[in-house]
Protein backbone atom coordinates (compact mmCIF):
# COMPACT_ATOMS: atom_id res chain seq x y z
CA UNK A 1 0.00 0.00 0.00
CA UNK A 2 2.86 2.39 0.75
CA UNK A 3 4.34 1.78 -2.69
CA UNK A 4 1.07 2.73 -4.37
CA UNK A 5 0.81 5.89 -2.26
CA UNK A 6 4.40 6.79 -3.11
CA UNK A 7 3.89 6.29 -6.84
CA UNK A 8 0.65 8.27 -6.72
CA UNK A 9 2.46 11.09 -4.92
CA UNK A 10 5.25 11.00 -7.52
CA UNK A 11 2.71 11.15 -10.34
CA UNK A 12 0.98 14.15 -8.79
CA UNK A 13 4.30 15.95 -8.25
CA UNK A 14 5.37 15.18 -11.82
CA UNK A 15 2.13 16.44 -13.36
CA UNK A 16 2.07 19.60 -11.22
CA UNK A 17 5.70 20.35 -12.09
CA UNK A 18 5.02 19.70 -15.78
CA UNK A 19 2.02 22.05 -15.84
CA UNK A 20 3.85 24.78 -13.91
CA UNK A 21 6.92 24.56 -16.16
CA UNK A 22 4.75 24.60 -19.29
CA UNK A 23 3.01 27.75 -18.04
CA UNK A 24 6.35 29.40 -17.25
CA UNK A 25 7.79 28.42 -20.64
CA UNK A 26 4.64 29.76 -22.32
CA UNK A 27 5.03 33.09 -20.55
CA UNK A 28 8.75 33.14 -21.43
CA UNK A 29 7.90 32.50 -25.10
CA UNK A 30 5.11 35.11 -25.11
CA UNK A 31 7.38 37.79 -23.66
CA UNK A 32 10.49 37.25 -25.75
CA UNK A 33 9.36 35.07 -28.65
CA UNK A 34 11.16 32.02 -29.90
CA UNK A 35 10.52 28.30 -29.94
CA UNK A 36 8.22 27.01 -27.19
CA UNK A 37 9.43 23.41 -27.34
CA UNK A 38 13.10 24.37 -26.90
CA UNK A 39 12.31 26.64 -23.95
CA UNK A 40 10.09 23.98 -22.39
CA UNK A 41 12.92 21.45 -22.65
CA UNK A 42 15.42 23.81 -21.04
CA UNK A 43 12.98 24.73 -18.27
CA UNK A 44 12.21 21.06 -17.57
CA UNK A 45 15.89 20.25 -17.20
CA UNK A 46 16.44 23.22 -14.87
CA UNK A 47 13.39 22.46 -12.71
CA UNK A 48 14.23 18.74 -12.62
CA UNK A 49 17.74 19.54 -11.43
CA UNK A 50 16.54 22.00 -8.79
CA UNK A 51 13.86 19.59 -7.58
CA UNK A 52 16.42 16.80 -7.37
CA UNK A 53 18.69 18.97 -5.25
CA UNK A 54 16.04 20.45 -2.97
CA UNK A 55 13.21 17.92 -3.09
CA UNK A 56 13.81 16.41 0.32
CA UNK A 57 13.95 19.71 2.23
CA UNK A 58 17.61 19.21 3.13
CA UNK A 59 18.44 22.84 2.47
CA UNK A 60 15.69 24.10 4.76
CA UNK A 61 16.82 21.71 7.50
CA UNK A 62 20.40 22.93 7.18
CA UNK A 63 19.19 26.51 7.47
CA UNK A 64 17.29 25.72 10.67
CA UNK A 65 20.16 23.97 12.49
CA UNK A 66 21.59 27.10 14.19
CA UNK A 67 18.14 28.22 15.34
CA UNK A 68 17.28 24.79 16.72
CA UNK A 69 20.64 24.58 18.48
CA UNK A 70 20.15 28.04 20.02
CA UNK A 71 16.87 26.89 21.57
CA UNK A 72 18.34 23.57 22.68
CA UNK A 73 16.21 21.48 20.31
CA UNK A 74 17.39 18.25 18.73
CA UNK A 75 17.89 18.10 14.96
CA UNK A 76 14.86 17.18 12.91
CA UNK A 77 14.28 13.56 12.08
CA UNK A 78 15.06 12.35 8.58
CA UNK A 79 11.72 10.67 7.90
CA UNK A 80 9.12 12.08 5.56
CA UNK A 81 6.63 13.90 7.72
CA UNK A 82 3.33 15.58 7.04
CA UNK A 83 1.75 12.72 5.15
CA UNK A 84 4.56 12.50 2.61
CA UNK A 85 5.61 9.05 1.50
CA UNK A 86 8.47 9.85 -0.86
CA UNK A 87 11.90 10.57 0.54
CA UNK A 88 14.54 12.62 -1.25
CA UNK A 89 15.72 9.58 -3.18
CA UNK A 90 12.17 8.81 -4.31
CA UNK A 91 11.61 12.37 -5.44
CA UNK A 92 14.87 12.26 -7.37
CA UNK A 93 14.16 8.89 -9.03
CA UNK A 94 10.45 9.25 -9.77
CA UNK A 95 10.04 13.00 -10.34
CA UNK A 96 13.35 14.71 -11.14
CA UNK A 97 14.83 12.15 -13.50
CA UNK A 98 11.62 11.84 -15.59
CA UNK A 99 11.39 15.65 -15.81
CA UNK A 100 15.00 15.83 -17.01
CA UNK A 101 14.45 12.94 -19.44
CA UNK A 102 11.42 14.66 -20.98
CA UNK A 103 13.44 17.89 -21.23
CA UNK A 104 16.32 16.14 -22.98
CA UNK A 105 13.88 14.40 -25.34
CA UNK A 106 12.34 17.74 -26.26
CA UNK A 107 15.76 19.24 -26.96
CA UNK A 108 16.87 16.45 -29.27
Amino acid sequence: MTVVRGLREALVLFVVALVAVAAAAGAWTAVSGGDFVFRLGVALIVVGTLLGLTGDLTLSRIGMLPARAAFGLAPEREDAGGGRVLTGVGIFLFVSLPLMAVGVALLS
